[in-house]
């Protein structure tokens, strides 16, 4: 078994407030999740309106079907024209049996 975790913080600049920051977020999380079977959140800046930290985390029995999920989400956030991604960052669970 295979553990990974994405963690992404992006700027949408084109927002003047938290609603209009939630209706982006919501977008990405919620796409992320239907489209390639992650676990989505919002996990950083929730007070901020033009900030926002999202996690991705994925299980898969190898290596590479987690690599491959987590590169399709990330060029899924990557391409939406509302955001800027500030940092993306990968972090893998170790399991030793």
């Amino acid at each position: 078994m295979h553990v990974a975790a994405l963690e992404m913080e992006l700027h949408i600049g084109a927002s003047r407030s938290l609603k209009a920051k939630r209706a982006v977020v919501r977008h990405l999380v919620e796409t992320a999740r239907r489209r390639y079977g992650v676990s989505a959140s919002e996990v950083a800046y929730h007070d901020l309106w033009q900030r926002a930290g999202l996690g991705f985390s994925v299980v898969a029995p190898d290596a590479g079907h987690v690599d491959e999920l987590l590169d399709r989400v990330e060029r899924f956030v990557w391409s939406h024209p509302e955001v800027t991604v500030v940092s993306s960052v990968r972090h893998w669970l170790d399991l030793e049996p």
